[in-house]
């Protein structure tokens, strides 16, 4: 029988709670996670825009930027509500089951609001945040110049508040096999 979704949490049900993780792991896995898929709406359309992104843990907040007109901005200004779709790909398992094929996968699910960064300061910590995440081995003001009050008053700069989230993971060395068929290395 199927199972009626439509007052659930979107984080409620697993359909298979094994593969479910903590929030240890979720938090481990969206700091060294590079590439985010934002989920959001307007006008009852949906849109999925790549992005990189800054998990600030102590804020639990998630950082990212765009233009500072566009699509996205103006998506976000008018429907504030998104999800966040993080993931990781392994191999692809074959199987000699064609119902057991399978794929290693890790993933989150960040569900919450989008608000825009105003304050300058905030817009700066979020964007060195980024800058560090992802250029580890430079330093500001020493490999490169640091950003300046025209660089941020071109940047759209949004600070995804978390309500909820979910982690998952599949990574199994293997497909299941079935005994009744050859077996596949």
């Amino acid at each position: 029988m199927a199972r009626n979704y439509a007052n659930a949490a979107p984080t409620q049900f697993q359909r298979l709670p094994e593969y479910a993780r903590d929030d240890a792991w979720i938090r481990a896995f969206l700091r060294r996670a590079e590439i985010g898929h934002l989920g959001q709406t307007r006008d009852e359309q949906p849109f999925v825009t790549p992005t990189n992104f800054w998990f600030d843990e102590a804020r639990r907040v998630i950082y990212f930027h765009s233009n500072l007109a566009g699509r996205l901005r103006d998506n976000l200004e008018n429907a504030p509500r998104v999800c966040l779709e993080v993931s990781e790909m392994g191999r692809f398992l074959p199987s000699n089951v064609a119902l057991e094929f399978s794929t290693q996968y890790r993933s989150v699910m960040v569900f919450g609001r989008v608000e825009i960064v105003r304050a300058q300061e905030e817009k700066r910590r979020a964007l060195d945040g980024l800058l560090t995440k992802y250029f580890p081995q430079l330093e500001a003001s020493v490999d490169y110049r640091p950003i300046t009050e025209q660089e941020l008053a071109r940047t759209s700069v949004y600070a995804l508040m978390i309500d909820s989230w979910s982690g998952k993971e599949n990574w199994p060395e293997q497909a299941v096999q079935s005994a009744e068929w050859k077996p596949l290395a």
